[in-house]
């Protein structure tokens, strides 16, 4: 009886060895905010997500939004964002507006939300309004944002994938009730919206909800893309009447995720991971014609426009940079400076701002394995004075021509961040491997050997055994 309730407690232990290595999440808490020193590009952010539509069928079937075409030719800069595993709703949307990518302890909510409550973009805008889906919009409403973003949700029971045109009424709500909106403004929300650092987020669910229920390739998806397409033409027009057309608002048009020709996404595929990045507006250089050959495929029809491809957390550093708010603290974004037509000082100073954040999440992934291990056996991340060095000469004597270098510390100290992250799996890993090992040596030891202990010592030595694979796991 002894052995079994031994044999129990250790087999738990195991699982939950499981967890500690693979699920931790890698939200940190305690991070300062870097507050930016540049004025901003832009005075308010329009960012009109696609849910579900994947970039080669936006690129290639430009028939069905000339509108967003014509952006591109003529006044935006556009580019692919590459995603990552899973391609889910969820993720997508934290990656793009938090600069994070999915939280591995998202398994214990089923993968339905964020566990860990996270920083946003919205979270650091002195307001945001958002209309669509009650799955994504309330994600970004909780905590500290909760009296920062106000959301506005149609009911669950109009998503539907009956396939019987139902998809387009979900985003006809959205864009009829932000351009009632503007047209019914009150002095209060006049006020609120007049300040700088605004968001507007339009999360667009139709072209999913077809692709899923008809498949990409089908009518009523590429028709989603077409009233998507006027929508944004309709909305641009309310927002620019609204502000007398001043020239400070900015848009940005992307998706979450793909979608595979079975209508299916949440794997790695390239028609699941490539979505459509389009900005115009307020600080965005306008096209530009590209040195040499695009890698775009040849039915894209955009060779003579540069293409500029970004990570999707990238997009999150990029619309904070162009409002000038704090980035997200813990985003691993890099600002994809390619997309902004402001001078080379401006830029230079928001890629500063980028640095400086990533470096502070550095420092706070340094200090909680720091605080956890004695200094005379602690192996520190090999990068950490040479990042020291080079980012002091950048803050005192850098100037523009020194991008390339702030995007080198970038990368080393998002890899020294993921260093810190996984300081302890591979000692954990030992420890587990080393636990099931003594673990089958204590049970063919006791199957083999004859039963002369005494009972009692018995109970004292398995207890001793769970004593000992407890602290090879802990310590």
């Amino acid at each position: 009886m002894n052995l079994l309730l031994c044999g129990v407690l250790v087999h738990l232990l195991f699982l939950a060895s499981i967890f500690d290595i693979y699920f931790n999440s890698p939200v940190l808490h305690g991070i300062k905010e870097f507050q930016p020193s540049f004025a901003p590009a832009a005075k308010r952010l329009v960012l009109f997500v696609a849910d579900g539509l994947r970039a080669n069928t936006f690129f290639s079937r430009k028939e069905f939004s000339p509108y967003l075409r014509s952006i591109i030719e003529e006044r935006g800069s556009w580019g692919v964002s590459h995603t990552r595993v899973p391609t889910e709703s969820r993720p997508g949307h934290v990656a793009m507006i938090a600069g994070l990518y999915e939280d591995p302890s998202a398994v214990t909510k089923g993968w339905k939300e964020n566990p860990v409550e996270f920083d946003s973009v919205f979270n650091r805008s002195s307001h945001t309004w958002a209309w669509g889906s009650a799955d994504i919009l309330p994600m970004f409403a909780k905590g500290e944002a909760a009296g920062r973003v106000t959301t506005f949700t149609y009911p669950k029971s109009m998503q539907r994938f009956s396939g019987d045109g139902s998809n387009e009424k979900l985003d006809t709500w959205v864009f009829n009730r932000v351009k009632r909106f503007f047209f019914s403004a009150s002095t209060k929300t006049d006020e609120k919206i007049g300040k700088k650092g605004v968001v507007l987020f339009l999360h667009l669910l139709g072209i999913d909800t077809a692709g899923h229920a008809t498949k990409p390739h089908s009518y009523e998806y590429l028709s989603n893309i077409r009233l998507v397409d006027r929508g944004i033409q309709e909305i641009e027009r309310a927002v620019e009447g609204y502000f007398d057309n001043d020239g400070k608002t900015v848009y940005v048009f992307t998706a979450d995720h793909g979608m595979t020709d079975w209508g299916s996404h949440g794997a790695g595929l390239p028609d699941e991971t490539e979505t459509p990045l389009v900005l115009w507006g307020a600080g965005i250089k306008g096209p530009e014609s590209p040195m040499k050959s695009q890698e775009s495929p040849q039915q894209w029809d955009l060779s003579s426009y540069v293409r500029k491809d970004v990570n999707q957390a990238d997009v999150a550093a990029l619309m904070a940079a162009l409002l000038a708010i704090p980035t997200p603290t813990n985003n691993v974004g890099i600002l994809p400076t390619e997309y902004i037509g402001k001078d080379p000082d401006w830029i230079y100073l928001a890629a500063v701002s980028n640095m400086e954040q990533i470096l502070l999440q550095l420092e706070r992934a340094k200090d909680l394995v720091h605080d956890k291990v004695f200094s005379v056996f602690l192996v520190p991340y090999p990068h950490l004075e040479y990042l020291e060095k080079l980012h002091h000469r950048l803050t005192q004597n850098g100037s523009a021509k020194d991008l390339p270098e702030v995007k080198i510390v970038c990368d080393l100290a998002l890899i020294g961040i993921e260093y810190y992250q996984n300081y302890f799996g591979a000692s954990l890993k030992l420890a587990i491997t080393a636990a099931h090992i003594f673990w089958m040596i204590f049970l063919i030891t006791r199957l083999i050997s004859k039963p002369r202990i005494d009972p009692r010592n018995s109970l004292v030595f398995d207890f001793v055994v769970i004593a000992v694979l407890v602290s090879s796991f802990v310590l």
